[in-house]
């Protein structure tokens, strides 16, 4: 089969196509013959070595992919040869992510795919639709799963809207009953997070962001889903509402935040940090349910008018796919590896 590897970190002269036996799923396992992977910031990053050093000779990258399950190990259920799946975190802990023809996943990692749901959207579920679900269930008073008038009566506020993390979140936040603002850089930008679900989108570099959220939501917005935490802690103190909570996936803008402790203080605002590869298994499993559902909805669709242009790779020029990533693409970037 070919594959994509590495064997040390580097920019993404490191990758190389390469031939490789088809493996074979151990106990609890499933080998899945990929569709379509899907490249997240954590995929070049773990290739640089920003998120630590190679733990394996030989690593193929990425960890979110769609296909269809082509073996089963022992011990397996739910799940048979034909079934059409997504996967999440497929190269976490593990050599093998789903830049190859065939990769072997842990059976809790894949998800049978609604017949309504094209392999496009599975490949962009993982990371983002995964991270989205979990910032939007960790205020104390907001729910801990997703579902149509779960967050009914709820101001969400998804700072980046035209991101990944941040267009999962809209179309989340929006199937939940949500009233959902975000903010964008541009224009076009505005169009997408509009496109996505938006219903209202505030360009920060054109006018006051705060008063024109505060004029959204007077009483304030009780979650923000947030990108950029060190540029945006002021807006973020301005906005909130009492009790409202702060969920924080990235660190766009800079490494450290300085917070004004006696406005957080008044409104008991929380700050949630948040990394899926830590959240714990129950959290997981709920967001896979969740996302699941969402996308069989038809609330998790992806392309140009959804709010996520697509930009499409063959499995030969992943360098190229990661590239486009680290270099800031405003989409989604995907591989056709079939």
């Amino acid at each position: 089969m070919k594959a994509i590897t590495y064997s040390r970190n580097g920019d993404s002269s490191v990758l190389n196509l390469v031939d490789r036996d088809v493996p074979e799923p151990g106990p609890g396992e499933v080998r899945v013959k990929v569709t379509v992977s899907g490249v997240n910031p954590t995929d070049w990053k773990n290739r640089t070595g920003a998120t630590g050093q190679l733990a394996f000779d030989e690593v193929s990258p990425n960890q979110d992919g769609a296909g269809i399950v082509d073996a089963a190990g022992a011990g397996v259920e739910g799940l048979a040869i034909g079934d059409r799946v997504w996967l999440y975190l497929s190269q976490h802990q593990r050599p093998t992510g789903t830049a190859q023809e065939y990769t072997v996943v842990p059976a809790e990692h894949v998800v049978r795919l609604p017949e309504n749901v094209s392999f496009d959207v599975g490949a962009s579920l993982g990371v983002p639709a995964m991270t989205a679900h979990r910032a939007l269930t960790v205020s104390e008073d907001g729910p801990t799963r997703l579902h149509p008038g779960a967050l009914e009566g709820k101001t969400v506020l998804v700072a980046g809207g035209a991101g990944a993390v941040g267009h999962a979140a809209i179309q989340l936040a929006r199937w939940a009953g949500a009233t959902v603002v975000t903010t964008v850089s541009g224009p076009e930008k505005a169009s997408l997070a509009a496109a996505a679900g938006a219903h209202h989108v505030v360009n920060y570099k054109t006018g006051d962001a705060a008063a024109e959220i505060r004029a959204i939501a007077p009483d304030g917005v009780d979650l923000i889903v947030e990108v950029a935490p060190a540029q945006n802690a002021e807006l973020n103190s301005a906005v909130a509402s009492t009790r409202a909570s702060i969920a924080i996936y990235a660190n766009n803008g800079g490494d450290t935040v300085t917070l004004d402790v006696r406005p957080n203080m008044v409104r008991n605002v929380r700050y949630q940090f948040i990394l899926l590869y830590t959240v714990g298994e129950a959290a997981l499993k709920a967001a896979e349910h969740d996302v699941n559902n969402a996308a069989a909805a038809g609330a998790l669709d992806v392309g140009e008018d959804a709010g996520l242009p697509i930009r499409r790779f063959p499995l030969a020029d992943t360098a190229a796919a990661h590239d486009a990533v680290e270099n800031g693409f405003v989409g989604k970037v995907l591989i056709d590896v079939q």
